[in-house]
């Protein structure tokens, strides 16, 4: 591979662009050898099962390559043809809540062991582990525990395990080719409101048009808009664990904001 563009770093990972021999654009990650690259090569190839995501052509410990995806601008339309995308991939489903390859969410490891619901996995899984990782102050720590507690209570009608993105803030949906490409996920089985939260969190052009071709293609369950805060905890967390207490506030307001459901 010839490399054409440094693109700077990003967790630990060099990101460049390049050329191979035989003239195809690619995108190369790399970093110190670990897991996280063969779990975000599995997460890609599971989910291009149902949308568009980059090829992936080659992946090792050190380092992942795909397929270079041409950006364009974002628009209305490609708004609603994403919704609808994301909704058959979380239709598309997961053997189980969790998945068969490790977590990560930027370099930090996740639980993906299989739980036989949703609420048991979102709490023993994603939140109670980045809660002991974050160095919140007790009484915090109290507060969220108690949502871990009332998580069946507020979760909603239960539903099967989605096939979701994971991580789906808008840096992680490049438009091309008149939609949404998804890139770095952290993907498993799960609730397919987390992506949906997730877009919420951090905004996403034209979010209400996708939102609409969303629930026109598969409607959630009654009450979703309530639960965003909820399926936010998580990212929240993780955030004040990469980037300390400048998200406290943002992760309490949802806590409290659960805790009236």
């Amino acid at each position: 591979m010839r490399i054409t563009d440094d693109l700077g770093a990003s967790h630990g990972w060099r990101l460049r662009r390049g050329v191979l021999d035989d003239g195809r654009e690619v995108f190369a990650k790399n970093g110190t050898a670990s897991e996280v690259f063969a779990a975000e090569a599995a997460g890609l190839r599971w989910l291009g099962e149902a949308i568009a995501v980059p090829e992936v052509i080659e992946v090792g410990p050190d380092r992942l390559v795909l397929s270079w995806v041409r950006q364009e601008p974002p628009s209305a339309g490609a708004a609603e043809r994403f919704g609808r995308a994301l909704a058959r991939l979380h239709r598309a489903g997961a053997e189980s809540f969790g998945a068969p390859w490790p977590g990560f969410i930027a370099e930090l490891p996740m639980d993906n062991s299989p739980a036989s619901d949703w609420p048991s996995f979102y709490g023993e899984r994603r939140v109670l582990p980045f809660l002991r990782l974050a160095r919140l102050p007790a009484a915090d720590v109290a507060l969220v525990e108690r949502v871990v507690d009332r998580l069946a209570e507020v979760s909603g009608p239960a539903e099967g395990p989605a096939r979701i993105h994971g991580d789906l803030w808008s840096g992680n949906v490049l438009w091309s080719g008149g939609g949404g490409v998804l890139i770095d996920p952290a993907a498993h089985g799960g609730h397919r409101e987390t992506d949906l939260a997730m877009l919420d969190l951090f905004g996403l052009p034209y979010l209400d048009r996708m939102l609409g071709a969303y629930r026109e293609e598969w409607p959630p369950a009654e009450g979703w808009r309530e639960r965003v805060p909820l399926h936010q905890l998580h990212p929240l967390l993780v955030h004040v664990v990469l980037y300390g207490g400048g998200y406290r506030e943002s992760l309490m307001n949802a806590v409290r904001r659960v805790l009236a459901l």
